[in-house]
């Protein structure tokens, strides 16, 4: 009851070869309406047995219902691999195989009928998490870039970084920069030293197991240490502008205030001169010419 990838001769060679390998079986339950998917989701690390079950309950006669299985698009050979069963109105329907490398990974679905009701199992390594959102730091700093396997022990763990096209891998033993390490072996650490600008981007943490890899992107933002003030020297400049305004028309509006004032104090002094030129004329004396007197 295994899955024929091979022909017959490697197929029991594979088997006597993966015999002590650990079954993994899992289940799931498709429902009656139509277009309608079900699906879950599976880790698997390394080479083991694999037991996948659907059951469907019809709302008719089942009888008729025919029940196929694939691999992503394809149709698979379930000569030696399926088994299909009915109780009443349940189907219920189990597909065995070996997965044993990264060829066998992928989704696997159980359709039921013409209608295609499906049940689908993903199966892949265990997913890697890192920092969702970027991390943000400074010229001049250190910083740590982390990444983790909850669900698994990776094999190893490489680190790569972006040139803009392609990743790169990151070469501790050439560049005393980066520094690599991890408390345990379901997580890795990164150590970035002496940050300039252009160390910003993205960065890759992949780990390794022996049935494929999984990878997680991490972005990296440096900074220069002029960046977080420029709001405040943004602000500066606008109070120093709105402050100036104000200066100007409290200026402008004194010199109206004087203007008048210079007016009516020019009017002022003339009025003084007038009043001083009639007051000399006033007390100038005054001689009579009497003819009589001469003679």
């Amino acid at each position: 009851m295994y899955s024929a990838f091979t022909s017959l001769p490697i197929r029991e060679e594979m088997m006597a070869k993966y015999s002590n390998l650990s079954l993994e079986s899992y289940n799931i339950s498709v429902t009656g309406r139509a277009q309608r998917i079900s699906r879950t989701k599976h880790n698997t690390e390394r080479p083991s047995h694999l037991e996948l079950k659907c059951t469907f309950t019809a709302t008719g006669d089942s009888n008729s219902m025919n029940v196929t299985w694939k691999k992503d698009d394809e149709f698979l050979d379930t000569t030696d691999g399926a088994n299909t069963t009915k109780m009443g109105n349940t189907l219920s329907s189990q597909y065995r195989f070996i997965v044993f490398n990264s060829k066998q990974m992928g989704k696997y679905s159980c359709v039921f009928g013409e209608k295609e009701l499906r049940g689908t199992f993903n199966i892949k390594v265990p997913n890697v998490h890192g920092k969702n959102k970027p991390l943000i730091t400074y010229v001049g700093d250190s910083t740590v870039l982390k990444c983790e396997c909850p669900n698994g022990l990776p094999l190893n763990w490489t680190w790569y970084m972006s040139n803009g096209t392609a990743q790169v891998p990151i070469d501790v033993h050439a560049n005393d920069k980066y520094a690599i390490n991890g408390s345990y072996a379901n997580e890795t650490r990164l150590k970035i030293k002496h940050l300039l600008e252009e160390d910003g981007g993205s960065y890759w943490c992949r780990a390794a197991f022996q049935l494929g890899e999984s990878e997680e992107q991490i972005e990296l933002v440096v900074l220069s240490f002029m960046v977080p003030l420029k709001p405040f020297l943004a602000i500066i400049a606008e109070v120093i502008l709105l402050v100036a305004i104000i200066l100007l028309c409290e200026v402008y509006t004194q010199k109206k205030k004087n203007e008048p004032d210079a007016g009516k104090e020019f009017e002022q002094i003339e009025q003084l001169k007038s009043d001083d030129s009639n007051g000399i004329e006033n007390n100038v004396p005054r001689y009579r010419k009497t003819d009589s007197a001469d003679q």
